[in-house]
């Protein structure tokens, strides 16, 4: 979800129920956790995926390689797999964060086709960092509710991020673009207003699905899963000139539930689905 939202969801529940947990998955080999703590959260544990984590609010306070390492507001917290930390906060006033798990070999797999060959996994030496690129990429996957292709989105970002911190590896390549297979993928999102799967568009294209991601950005300006999303909307936006009831327009377009396609149409539109029903139903082309 964007910062303002994070931020403000924050505000009301450590307002209300003090210390809280709250998490997505995993799924495809993707969590998402967001939380707040005024007292110790976690003892020293280690995970064997990455955790890519924004601090919200707060400051963050962790002991990580032999030294207390702290997170402040809008900084980014880079956990490798399979290394030792813990957590708390850093001042009475208790720390709010969220953030993004996701398995190593899945950010192999996207950094093979980022870079053009086989890379070792990035190793970011400082923990804590300022990087626009990666705090954009944690915050955009809590709007998404971990759909497929917004996962493969989502892999690619994080990857290019942590590529950007390690600067022995070698940088991203321009993707040279394959418009053929990429028209064909674009094809396929136009023809349907259900969620389409990677493997999918993958056998469409021809492409692997974080080369896809990848280049069907740099082609049309936006992510496959954007790009999907807008058609849903778009079909959505159709389906309430008629008489359907929200629940049913919003499960035709491939929503989970009716607030799921609430939140997105707002997102997309700026209004609730019945607001725009409403406001469409009062005007008519002369």
């Amino acid at each position: 979800m964007p910062a303002s939202l994070v931020a403000s969801a924050h505000a009301g529940l450590e307002r209300s129920c003090g210390d809280w947990v709250r998490s997505r998955g995993p799924v495809g080999g993707v969590e998402l956790l967001q939380a707040w703590f005024n007292e110790r959260a976690f003892s020293p544990h280690r995970h064997d995926t990455y955790g890519i984590g924004v601090t919200d609010a707060g400051v963050q306070t962790f002991e990580y390689r032999g030294a207390v390492e702290r997170s402040l507001p809008g900084q980014v917290a880079v956990l490798h797999p399979d290394e030792k930390h813990d957590g708390r906060p850093g001042t009475a006033d208790g720390f709010g964060y969220h953030i993004v798990y996701v398995a190593p070999e899945l950010i192999a797999r996207a950094l093979r086709d980022v870079v053009g060959r086989p890379t070792p996994l990035p190793f970011l030496r400082e923990p804590v960092l300022a990087s626009e690129q990666l705090a954009r990429a944690v915050s955009s996957a809590f709007e998404s509710d971990l759909e497929p292709l917004a996962r493969d989105t989502l892999v690619v970002r994080l990857a290019e991020g942590l590529l950007c911190g390690d600067a022995s590896l070698p940088k991203a390549s321009v993707p040279c673009l394959d418009q053929r297979g990429l028209a064909r993928a674009r094809d396929c999102l136009d023809s349907t207003s259900s969620v389409v799967r990677s493997s999918v568009l993958e056998r469409v294209s021809g492409l692997s699905r974080y080369a896809l991601s990848r280049q069907f950005r740099a082609l049309y300006g936006t992510s496959p899963y954007r790009y999907s999303l807008l058609r849903r909307l778009d079909f959505a936006r159709e389906r309430l000139r008629s008489d359907d009831q929200l629940a049913d327009v919003a499960l035709a377009a491939g929503f989970a539930d009716q607030a799921h396609f609430t939140r997105m149409f707002k997102a997309a539109y700026g209004m609730p689905p019945q607001r725009y029903r409403t406001l469409q139903s009062c005007a008519r082309w002369s």
